[in-house]
Protein backbone atom coordinates (compact mmCIF):
# COMPACT_ATOMS: atom_id res chain seq x y z
CA UNK A 1 0.00 0.00 0.00
CA UNK A 2 1.50 3.33 -1.06
CA UNK A 3 0.77 6.65 0.53
CA UNK A 4 1.12 10.18 -0.79
CA UNK A 5 4.11 12.27 0.23
CA UNK A 6 3.53 15.64 -1.33
CA UNK A 7 6.12 18.36 -1.61
CA UNK A 8 5.61 21.22 0.80
CA UNK A 9 3.14 23.18 -1.29
CA UNK A 10 0.45 23.90 1.30
CA UNK A 11 -2.51 24.91 -0.87
CA UNK A 12 -2.45 21.80 -3.02
CA UNK A 13 -1.58 19.57 -0.10
CA UNK A 14 -4.58 20.86 1.81
CA UNK A 15 -6.87 20.17 -1.14
CA UNK A 16 -5.43 16.69 -1.47
CA UNK A 17 -5.95 15.86 2.19
CA UNK A 18 -9.53 17.10 2.02
CA UNK A 19 -10.21 14.91 -1.00
CA UNK A 20 -8.73 11.86 0.69
CA UNK A 21 -10.74 12.53 3.84
CA UNK A 22 -13.99 12.76 1.88
CA UNK A 23 -13.42 9.25 0.57
CA UNK A 24 -15.11 9.57 -2.80
CA UNK A 25 -17.90 7.14 -2.09
CA UNK A 26 -21.35 7.27 -3.63
CA UNK A 27 -22.35 10.29 -1.55
CA UNK A 28 -19.47 12.34 -2.94
CA UNK A 29 -20.15 11.17 -6.49
CA UNK A 30 -23.76 12.26 -6.31
CA UNK A 31 -22.93 15.60 -4.69
CA UNK A 32 -21.05 17.13 -7.63
CA UNK A 33 -23.24 19.42 -9.76
CA UNK A 34 -23.11 19.47 -13.55
CA UNK A 35 -25.51 22.32 -14.28
CA UNK A 36 -24.77 25.88 -13.21
CA UNK A 37 -26.69 29.15 -13.56
CA UNK A 38 -25.91 31.66 -16.26
CA UNK A 39 -23.16 34.18 -15.64
CA UNK A 40 -22.68 37.67 -17.02
CA UNK A 41 -19.27 36.67 -18.34
CA UNK A 42 -17.96 33.20 -19.18
CA UNK A 43 -14.46 32.50 -20.44
CA UNK A 44 -13.41 29.16 -21.92
CA UNK A 45 -9.74 28.23 -22.21
CA UNK A 46 -8.47 25.33 -24.28
CA UNK A 47 -5.91 22.60 -23.72
CA UNK A 48 -2.91 23.66 -21.59
CA UNK A 49 -0.66 20.59 -21.76
CA UNK A 50 1.69 21.16 -18.86
CA UNK A 51 2.58 24.78 -19.67
CA UNK A 52 2.25 26.96 -16.57
CA UNK A 53 4.05 29.88 -18.23
CA UNK A 54 1.50 30.22 -21.03
CA UNK A 55 -1.41 29.50 -18.68
CA UNK A 56 -0.43 32.48 -16.54
CA UNK A 57 -0.25 34.71 -19.61
CA UNK A 58 -3.53 33.62 -21.18
CA UNK A 59 -5.35 34.19 -17.89
CA UNK A 60 -3.91 37.69 -17.64
CA UNK A 61 -4.75 38.38 -21.27
CA UNK A 62 -8.37 37.35 -20.62
CA UNK A 63 -8.52 39.59 -17.52
CA UNK A 64 -8.99 36.62 -15.20
CA UNK A 65 -5.89 37.21 -13.08
CA UNK A 66 -3.78 40.22 -12.21
CA UNK A 67 -0.05 40.72 -12.49
CA UNK A 68 0.44 38.71 -9.30
CA UNK A 69 -1.50 35.76 -10.76
CA UNK A 70 -4.37 36.29 -8.33
CA UNK A 71 -8.02 35.95 -9.29
CA UNK A 72 -9.20 39.37 -10.47
CA UNK A 73 -12.34 38.50 -12.43
CA UNK A 74 -15.00 38.79 -9.73
CA UNK A 75 -18.05 36.70 -10.62
CA UNK A 76 -16.74 35.58 -14.00
CA UNK A 77 -17.04 31.86 -14.69
CA UNK A 78 -14.00 30.25 -16.33
CA UNK A 79 -14.08 26.79 -17.90
CA UNK A 80 -10.79 25.06 -18.68
CA UNK A 81 -11.56 22.46 -21.32
CA UNK A 82 -9.31 19.62 -20.14
CA UNK A 83 -5.92 18.26 -21.23
CA UNK A 84 -3.88 19.95 -18.53
CA UNK A 85 -1.59 16.91 -18.57
CA UNK A 86 1.09 15.64 -21.00
CA UNK A 87 3.42 17.28 -23.52
CA UNK A 88 4.91 19.71 -20.95
CA UNK A 89 7.19 19.72 -17.90
CA UNK A 90 5.15 21.91 -15.51
CA UNK A 91 2.14 19.70 -14.83
CA UNK A 92 2.35 19.47 -11.04
CA UNK A 93 2.86 23.21 -10.63
CA UNK A 94 0.05 23.85 -13.09
CA UNK A 95 -2.36 21.62 -11.18
CA UNK A 96 -1.49 23.41 -7.95
CA UNK A 97 -1.85 26.82 -9.58
CA UNK A 98 -5.31 25.99 -10.92
CA UNK A 99 -6.39 24.53 -7.56
CA UNK A 100 -5.42 27.79 -5.85
CA UNK A 101 -7.30 29.85 -8.42
CA UNK A 102 -10.40 27.72 -7.90
CA UNK A 103 -10.45 28.69 -4.23
CA UNK A 104 -9.87 32.36 -5.02
CA UNK A 105 -12.61 32.35 -7.67
CA UNK A 106 -15.09 30.80 -5.26
CA UNK A 107 -14.26 33.38 -2.59
CA UNK A 108 -14.92 36.16 -5.12
CA UNK A 109 -18.28 34.76 -6.21
CA UNK A 110 -16.95 33.39 -9.49
CA UNK A 111 -15.89 29.91 -10.54
CA UNK A 112 -13.12 28.02 -12.28
CA UNK A 113 -14.37 24.71 -13.66
CA UNK A 114 -11.74 22.17 -14.74
CA UNK A 115 -12.98 19.56 -17.19
CA UNK A 116 -11.46 16.18 -17.92
CA UNK A 117 -9.70 15.63 -21.23
CA UNK A 118 -8.54 12.50 -22.97
CA UNK A 119 -5.01 13.03 -21.65
CA UNK A 120 -6.21 12.92 -18.04
CA UNK A 121 -7.89 9.61 -18.84
CA UNK A 122 -4.75 8.32 -20.55
CA UNK A 123 -2.67 8.98 -17.45
CA UNK A 124 -5.21 7.18 -15.27
CA UNK A 125 -4.77 4.20 -17.60
CA UNK A 126 -0.95 4.42 -17.48
CA UNK A 127 -0.84 5.42 -21.15
CA UNK A 128 2.23 7.65 -20.99
CA UNK A 129 3.03 8.05 -24.69
CA UNK A 130 2.82 11.84 -24.48
CA UNK A 131 4.61 12.38 -21.16
CA UNK A 132 7.91 14.26 -21.38
CA UNK A 133 11.08 13.27 -19.54
CA UNK A 134 10.44 16.24 -17.27
CA UNK A 135 6.90 15.00 -16.72
CA UNK A 136 8.18 11.72 -15.35
CA UNK A 137 10.89 13.39 -13.26
CA UNK A 138 8.41 15.87 -11.76
CA UNK A 139 6.51 13.08 -9.99
CA UNK A 140 9.46 11.09 -8.62
CA UNK A 141 9.06 12.69 -5.17
CA UNK A 142 5.29 13.15 -5.32
CA UNK A 143 4.30 9.75 -3.90
CA UNK A 144 5.77 6.68 -2.28
CA UNK A 145 4.63 3.26 -3.43
CA UNK A 146 5.25 -0.44 -3.11
CA UNK A 147 7.68 -1.39 -5.91
CA UNK A 148 6.32 -4.95 -5.78
CA UNK A 149 2.85 -3.75 -6.77
CA UNK A 150 2.04 -5.79 -9.92
CA UNK A 151 0.61 -2.78 -11.76
CA UNK A 152 3.75 -0.74 -11.16
CA UNK A 153 6.39 -3.47 -11.37
CA UNK A 154 5.73 -4.05 -15.06
CA UNK A 155 6.51 -0.41 -15.90
CA UNK A 156 9.94 1.15 -16.47
CA UNK A 157 11.36 2.47 -13.20
CA UNK A 158 11.06 6.12 -14.22
CA UNK A 159 7.31 5.72 -14.87
CA UNK A 160 6.28 4.08 -11.61
CA UNK A 161 5.88 7.17 -9.44
CA UNK A 162 3.70 8.85 -12.05
CA UNK A 163 1.63 5.70 -12.40
CA UNK A 164 1.15 5.56 -8.62
CA UNK A 165 0.08 9.20 -8.64
CA UNK A 166 -2.51 8.90 -11.42
CA UNK A 167 -3.77 5.32 -11.13
CA UNK A 168 -7.46 5.18 -10.12
CA UNK A 169 -7.54 5.91 -6.40
CA UNK A 170 -4.07 7.49 -6.47
CA UNK A 171 -3.62 10.96 -4.96
CA UNK A 172 -3.61 12.86 -8.25
CA UNK A 173 -6.38 10.72 -9.71
CA UNK A 174 -8.42 11.67 -6.66
CA UNK A 175 -8.00 15.29 -7.64
CA UNK A 176 -9.03 14.52 -11.21
CA UNK A 177 -12.11 12.80 -9.78
CA UNK A 178 -13.32 16.22 -8.67
CA UNK A 179 -13.57 17.27 -12.32
CA UNK A 180 -16.45 16.64 -14.71
CA UNK A 181 -16.67 15.21 -18.20
CA UNK A 182 -19.29 17.80 -19.17
CA UNK A 183 -21.06 20.74 -17.59
CA UNK A 184 -23.74 23.25 -18.54
CA UNK A 185 -23.41 26.92 -17.59
CA UNK A 186 -26.52 28.86 -18.52
CA UNK A 187 -27.25 27.89 -22.12
CA UNK A 188 -23.72 26.70 -22.86
CA UNK A 189 -22.54 23.07 -22.87
CA UNK A 190 -18.83 22.47 -22.24
CA UNK A 191 -17.11 19.15 -22.98
CA UNK A 192 -13.58 18.30 -24.09
CA UNK A 193 -14.35 16.36 -27.27
CA UNK A 194 -18.11 16.64 -27.71
CA UNK A 195 -21.42 15.02 -26.82
CA UNK A 196 -23.05 12.82 -29.43
CA UNK A 197 -26.72 11.76 -29.52
CA UNK A 198 -25.92 8.34 -28.04
CA UNK A 199 -24.51 10.04 -24.94
CA UNK A 200 -27.95 11.47 -24.20
CA UNK A 201 -29.11 8.00 -23.15
CA UNK A 202 -26.63 8.09 -20.27
CA UNK A 203 -27.01 11.75 -19.37
CA UNK A 204 -24.42 14.26 -18.24
CA UNK A 205 -24.89 13.69 -14.53
CA UNK A 206 -24.52 9.93 -14.84
CA UNK A 207 -21.47 10.22 -17.10
CA UNK A 208 -19.82 12.47 -14.56
CA UNK A 209 -20.75 10.17 -11.68
CA UNK A 210 -19.43 7.00 -13.30
CA UNK A 211 -16.20 8.71 -14.38
CA UNK A 212 -15.70 10.10 -10.89
CA UNK A 213 -16.10 6.65 -9.36
CA UNK A 214 -13.62 5.17 -11.83
CA UNK A 215 -10.93 7.78 -11.12
CA UNK A 216 -11.49 7.38 -7.38
CA UNK A 217 -10.91 3.64 -7.66
CA UNK A 218 -14.52 2.91 -6.75
CA UNK A 219 -15.71 1.41 -10.03
CA UNK A 220 -14.70 0.17 -13.49
CA UNK A 221 -13.87 2.40 -16.41
CA UNK A 222 -17.20 3.26 -18.07
CA UNK A 223 -17.71 1.95 -21.59
CA UNK A 224 -18.72 5.39 -22.88
CA UNK A 225 -15.16 6.62 -22.25
CA UNK A 226 -13.74 4.08 -24.69
CA UNK A 227 -13.18 4.56 -28.39
CA UNK A 228 -13.20 7.46 -30.82
CA UNK A 229 -16.84 8.34 -30.06
CA UNK A 230 -16.11 9.04 -26.39
CA UNK A 231 -17.01 12.53 -25.10
CA UNK A 232 -13.27 12.95 -24.45
CA UNK A 233 -12.09 11.64 -27.84
CA UNK A 234 -14.62 12.50 -30.53
CA UNK A 235 -13.68 15.02 -33.21
CA UNK A 236 -17.11 14.95 -34.87
CA UNK A 237 -17.59 18.68 -34.37
CA UNK A 238 -14.02 19.95 -34.24
CA UNK A 239 -12.39 18.51 -37.37
CA UNK A 240 -14.55 19.49 -40.33
CA UNK A 241 -18.19 18.80 -39.51
CA UNK A 242 -20.54 18.30 -42.42
CA UNK A 243 -24.35 18.43 -42.50
CA UNK A 244 -24.69 15.05 -40.78
CA UNK A 245 -22.45 16.03 -37.86
CA UNK A 246 -24.19 19.38 -37.51
CA UNK A 247 -27.56 17.64 -37.36
CA UNK A 248 -26.18 15.48 -34.55
CA UNK A 249 -25.04 18.62 -32.78
CA UNK A 250 -28.45 20.28 -33.12
CA UNK A 251 -30.11 17.15 -31.72
CA UNK A 252 -27.91 17.23 -28.64
CA UNK A 253 -28.36 20.96 -28.06
CA UNK A 254 -32.14 20.73 -28.39
CA UNK A 255 -32.35 17.74 -26.04
CA UNK A 256 -30.32 19.55 -23.38
CA UNK A 257 -32.02 22.90 -23.85
CA UNK A 258 -28.81 24.79 -24.56
CA UNK A 259 -27.81 27.18 -27.33
CA UNK A 260 -24.23 26.13 -28.05
CA UNK A 261 -21.50 23.60 -27.33
CA UNK A 262 -17.89 24.50 -26.55
CA UNK A 263 -15.16 21.92 -27.20
CA UNK A 264 -11.38 21.60 -27.07
CA UNK A 265 -9.28 18.56 -28.08
CA UNK A 266 -8.51 19.45 -31.72
CA UNK A 267 -6.07 22.26 -32.48
CA UNK A 268 -7.61 24.90 -34.74
CA UNK A 269 -4.96 26.32 -37.06
CA UNK A 270 -7.03 29.47 -37.61
CA UNK A 271 -7.56 30.14 -33.91
CA UNK A 272 -10.84 29.87 -32.02
CA UNK A 273 -13.39 28.75 -34.60
CA UNK A 274 -17.21 28.57 -34.70
CA UNK A 275 -18.73 25.74 -36.75
CA UNK A 276 -22.21 24.50 -37.60
CA UNK A 277 -23.58 28.04 -37.90
CA UNK A 278 -21.98 29.10 -34.64
CA UNK A 279 -23.62 26.38 -32.56
CA UNK A 280 -20.27 24.81 -31.64
CA UNK A 281 -17.10 26.73 -30.75
CA UNK A 282 -13.72 25.03 -30.97
CA UNK A 283 -11.29 26.60 -28.51
CA UNK A 284 -8.14 24.45 -28.62
CA UNK A 285 -5.62 26.75 -30.33
CA UNK A 286 -2.47 24.89 -29.30
CA UNK A 287 -1.69 27.15 -26.37
CA UNK A 288 1.20 25.15 -24.96
CA UNK A 289 4.84 25.45 -25.93
CA UNK A 290 4.55 22.07 -27.62
CA UNK A 291 2.29 23.59 -30.30
CA UNK A 292 3.18 27.28 -30.17
CA UNK A 293 -0.32 28.59 -30.90
CA UNK A 294 -1.58 32.11 -30.08
CA UNK A 295 -2.83 33.24 -26.68
CA UNK A 296 -6.59 32.86 -27.10
CA UNK A 297 -9.71 32.39 -25.02
CA UNK A 298 -13.42 32.33 -25.77
CA UNK A 299 -15.53 35.03 -24.13
CA UNK A 300 -19.31 34.62 -23.77
CA UNK A 301 -21.44 37.54 -22.61
CA UNK A 302 -25.06 36.73 -23.29
CA UNK A 303 -25.40 36.29 -27.05
CA UNK A 304 -22.07 38.02 -27.69
CA UNK A 305 -19.57 35.22 -28.28
CA UNK A 306 -16.07 35.96 -29.49
CA UNK A 307 -12.48 34.86 -29.33
CA UNK A 308 -9.98 37.15 -27.64
CA UNK A 309 -6.38 36.83 -28.77
CA UNK A 310 -2.90 38.17 -28.15
CA UNK A 311 0.16 37.45 -30.32
CA UNK A 312 2.24 34.71 -28.79
CA UNK A 313 5.57 36.29 -29.67
CA UNK A 314 5.06 38.81 -26.87
CA UNK A 315 5.39 36.11 -24.21
CA UNK A 316 6.91 33.06 -25.88
CA UNK A 317 10.04 31.47 -24.51
CA UNK A 318 13.21 31.54 -26.54
CA UNK A 319 13.72 28.57 -28.84
CA UNK A 320 10.12 27.44 -28.38
CA UNK A 321 9.31 24.51 -30.62
CA UNK A 322 6.43 24.74 -33.04
CA UNK A 323 5.67 21.28 -34.45
CA UNK A 324 2.77 20.55 -36.80
CA UNK A 325 -0.64 21.20 -35.25
CA UNK A 326 -1.85 17.63 -35.77
CA UNK A 327 -2.74 16.37 -32.30
CA UNK A 328 -3.97 13.31 -30.54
Amino acid sequence: MWRSRMRLRPVYLALLLVSLWIGFGAQFAEAQPAVFPAADRIVAIGDLHGDLHITRHVLRMARITNGLDQWAAGKTVVVQMGDVLDRGDEEQELLEFLARLQKEAEAAGGALHLLLGNHELMNARQDFRYVTEGGFADFQDAVTFDPADPLLAKLPAEQRARAAAFRPGGPFAMQLARQNVAIIVGDNLFVHGGLLPQHLEIGIQEMNRQTRRYLAGEGPMPDFLRGSDSPLWTRAYSDDPGPAECRQLFTVLKALGVRRMVVGHTVQEGGITPKCAGRVWCVDVGLSQHYGGPLSALEIQGNDVKGITKPRDQVARKNAKKPPLKKR
